[in-house]
């Protein structure tokens, strides 16, 4: 078996379970709430998803920041003095500069690290899909790849991981920009809910509507029948924003539709929930392209 390290960041949103089960060490993201900062831990120890949510819907703002330099170099030391290579997948560069603090961490290390291979990938993906392909990543490590046959392996697949999401408040989304205050405004009225996903440059792009809640989870199932690649054999990765029940209900379609049987449901972190907002549901899988 090839001896490596995986490292990822927070925005990944895998469970702690999931993450321990595949030896994927996980850097946490930093959040602000009420004037004072947590740390987005796998296993939820510095808030619980669902007081996060709460406190959202209460009207409460958060911000986010990055992983910094000194939190790579922190994390990466251990691990090459213990004589181990290290590959980092890190949170797409279109939405954090979680990459390219790891890409700084890398350059500084290799210098002081001769004999050690030390890569990092632009993921170009968030939340699950981010987490997807690192469990493929730890996948093809664990069938004995070598460190620079896994980065390859990410590298031409990642523009593959498909991201289909919707949200239920179109306040966040108006927040943080992604739509105008009179298309919140009407789309609240009417009841439209926005079907987006992430592109191949790794930005959140609207790609349509759905007039109701039902249908837009039935739309994320719809978009994954036209781009699923041998959909009934694949790994499916589902988040939400503290809404498990719509979370299962399109776990229990693509179940259905396609006879998948591997899902895993987790909710959407707060680095990406304090700009989604509560009720964001998304469904990742490997497709023929975005």
């Amino acid at each position: 078996m090839s001896d490596f390290a995986i490292l990822t960041d927070s925005s990944a949103d895998l469970p702690a379970g999931l993450a321990q089960q595949i030896d994927v060490q996980v850097l946490p993201l930093a959040f602000i709430m009420g004037g004072h900062t947590y740390y987005n831990y796998p296993d939820n120890r510095d808030m619980d998803p669902h007081a996060f949510y709460d406190r959202l819907r209460a009207g409460e703002l958060a911000t986010t920041n990055a992983v910094n330099v000194a939190q790579y170099t922190e994390a990466l030391e251990p691990l090459l003095q213990a004589g181990k290579d290290v590959l980092i997948l890190a949170f797409s560069s279109a939405l954090s500069t979680t990459y390219n603090s790891s890409r700084l961490a890398v350059e500084e290390l290799g210098f002081k690290y001769p004999n050690r291979k030390i890569y990092t990938v632009d993921t170009l993906c968030a939340s699950l899909g981010q987490g997807l392909l690192v469990w493929y990543a730890a996948r093809e490590r664990d069938r004995g790849h070598t460190i620079e046959e896994v980065r390859e392996w990410v590298e031409e697949r990642k523009l593959n991981l498909c991201h289909q999401f919707t949200v239920d408040d179109l306040h966040f989304l108006k927040r943080g920009g992604r739509i105008s205050a009179a298309t919140a405004m009407v789309g609240s009225m009417l009841h439209i809910k926005p079907v987006l996903h992430v592109d191949r440059g790794g930005c959140l792009v609207n790609i349509g509507k759905a007039r109701g809640r039902q249908a837009s989870l039935r739309a994320l199932v719809d978009r994954m029948e036209e781009t699923a690649i041998d959909s009934g054999s694949l790994t499916v990765f589902i988040s939400h924003g503290d809404c498990l029940e719509d979370a299962q209900t399109v776990a229990d379609m693509v179940k259905k539709r396609f006879g998948v049987q591997d899902v895993v449901i987790n909710y959407v972190g707060p680095v990406i929930g304090a700009h989604s907002g509560p009720g964001t549901v998304a469904l990742f899988y490997m497709g023929t392209d975005r």
